[in-house]
């Protein structure tokens, strides 16, 4: 099994920065794709971006969030990362991460996921 855990949620304002942990136990890190997803109330989940398992170089980022947020790994953690600069109060959601086995990058189906970790709450204010 598979366990992650999401740390680095907050409240900020407009403008500023977070940094999202995904630590990750298992084959995370070794044969599955990791991606961060958002969700709003009871709005579905919301596919934010991924970076592979096998592959750093192949990532994928949903356009509303290229170019302001970044995800990372750190492979002797097992843990990766979720960079959000220039927050938006749009952005505000519960973020969890997700791995999927070999999984493609873009595979924006929630289903398609193997394991999930809890959540942690960005909450941007104006």
């Amino acid at each position: 099994q598979v366990q992650l855990v999401e740390s680095g949620g907050g409240l900020v304002q407009a403008g500023e920065s977070l940094r999202l942990s995904c630590a990750a136990s298992g084959r995370a890190f070794g044969s599955y794709t990791i991606a961060w997803f958002r969700q709003v109330s009871v709005k579905e989940r919301e596919l934010v971006g991924a970076i592979s398992g096998t592959d750093s170089r192949s990532t994928y980022y949903a356009n509303s969030v290229r170019g302001r947020f970044t995800i990372s790994k750190d492979n002797a953690k097992n843990t990766v990362y979720l960079q959000m600069n220039n927050l938006k109060p749009e952005d505000t959601a519960v973020y969890s991460c997700a791995a999927d086995f070999f999984g493609a990058v873009t595979r924006t189906d929630p289903g398609a996921y193997d394991y999930w970790g809890q959540g942690t709450q960005v909450t941007v204010s104006s």
